[in-house]
């Protein structure tokens, strides 16, 4: 029962920080993992963020280069939203998303305060679903019935990433055609 209150509370209350209340200092490693087990709901180690796990998000493009080993508020920003989105998608489909999102005229701290936004809704939503849920409900009713929830969602996820596989892959595709006439008009000229 304390679990249950515990977790209530939390998805209550807990949230990452807005923008403005991130720090606008530059942070080293070290400080950017302690950091960042404030911003994200964990009940245990399993799902920490470590420096391998910073540095290959950083490799393969996911989060921006640090400055001299130094990290901003634009990076606090990734790696939040990046600790969330890779407990329900791959890290290449993360990649994706957050790519799209910032496309365009939104800023990084724009889309961080959409993100933060939704990600307020959907903590809420299960919240108020904790509260309709009888008390006498066992742990397994309760994880099944949250476990459906997360299913549905995962299928409407899956389906918006398909359709988003499938713009990005006719937007190639009629790229293509133009490379490869601009390929060709240097080769001859």
């Amino acid at each position: 029962m304390e679990d249950r209150k515990d977790l209530f509370h939390r998805l209550q209350t807990q949230r990452p920080v807005p923008w403005e209340q991130l720090p606008d200092f530059a942070l080293y490693m070290d400080q950017v993992l302690s950091y960042m087990d404030r911003q994200v709901i964990r009940f245990d180690d399993d799902d920490t963020l470590t420096a391998a796990m910073v540095n290959n998000y950083t490799k393969s493009g996911l989060v921006p280069r640090a400055e001299g080993k130094k990290y901003s508020r634009e990076h606090l920003a990734y790696l939040t939203a990046i600790c969330v989105l890779k407990r329900v998608m791959s890290t290449k489909d993360v990649d994706m998303v957050i790519r799209e999102e910032l496309r365009g005229d939104l800023t990084v701290q724009e889309g961080y305060a959409a993100f933060c936004q939704s990600l307020d809704s959907a903590l809420n939503t299960v919240a108020d679903q904790m509260l309709t849920r009888p008390e006498q409900d066992g742990a397994a009713d309760a994880a099944i019935h949250f476990a459906l929830l997360s299913y549905a969602a995962g299928l409407a996820s899956d389906r918006y990433l398909s359709l988003l596989r499938a713009e990005k892959n006719a937007g190639q595709e009629a790229e293509a055609p133009n490379a490869r006439k601009k390929k060709a008009e240097k080769k001859g000229g």
